[in-house]
């Protein structure tokens, strides 16, 4: 549950995504980003913390979709930084399917925190370990969940479900490598091809 670490951290990432790929070597990467303070964080220890969270989701992601990063439009670099944040975390890839997909597709336009705990308490039903989560790390899952969602424009400060409306280039990405990850997304699009949902 490191999410809680913060938000999308979409400019961060486009730069750890270069540097990557400049350098090929995460441990690398991880020693100039501590020597140049690429986060512009304000203790060693809170760098290594926001280095570590970003490091763990870029690396779910292939060394196309890090080319497609640093490369494409602002909306396009966030829809995949959603992606990377969902393959790190079932339990926001869950929320994303369940929840924002399911509001959207059901015109249910609105989200609200209340659909959080609902949702949460749903899962700690098959998964104890939710019920040793801390009501305190429970409210800042939800607030950071929250945060990236809006991050993400698939949310506004309105709570307003975003439909999302990725690139035919975003599109074509997704449907090459895991098609099924569309579902992530609040799309009028029907199931993607091949996943026979």
């Amino acid at each position: 549950m490191s999410f809680t670490a913060g938000g999308l951290f979409l400019r961060e990432s486009v730069d750890v995504a270069a540097l990557y790929l400049d350098l090929e070597d995460w441990k690398k990467v991880g020693q100039r980003v501590a020597a140049d303070n690429l986060l512009q964080a304000r203790t060693i220890s809170a760098l290594k913390r926001i280095y570590l969270e970003i490091a763990s989701r870029l690396k779910t992601l292939s060394k196309e979709e890090l080319q497609f990063l640093i490369t494409s439009s602002r909306q396009d670099q966030a829809y995949l930084l959603w992606i990377a944040a969902c393959r790190r975390y079932r339990l926001i890839a869950d929320f994303a399917i369940e929840v924002l997909r399911e509001r959207f597709i059901t015109l249910r336009k609105t989200l609200d925190q209340d659909a959080f705990d609902v949702f949460f308490n749903r899962k700690a039903e098959w998964h104890s370990e939710l019920d040793q989560i801390t009501p305190s790390t429970k409210s800042k899952l939800r607030q950071v969940l929250f945060k990236i969602l809006r991050e993400a424009d698939l949310l506004t400060s309105d709570k307003e479900i975003n439909p999302a409306i990725p690139s035919p280039a975003l599109l074509e990405l997704i449907q090459r490598g895991r098609r099924e990850e569309i579902l992530l997304f609040p799309m009028v699009q029907s199931s993607p091809k091949g996943t026979g949902r």
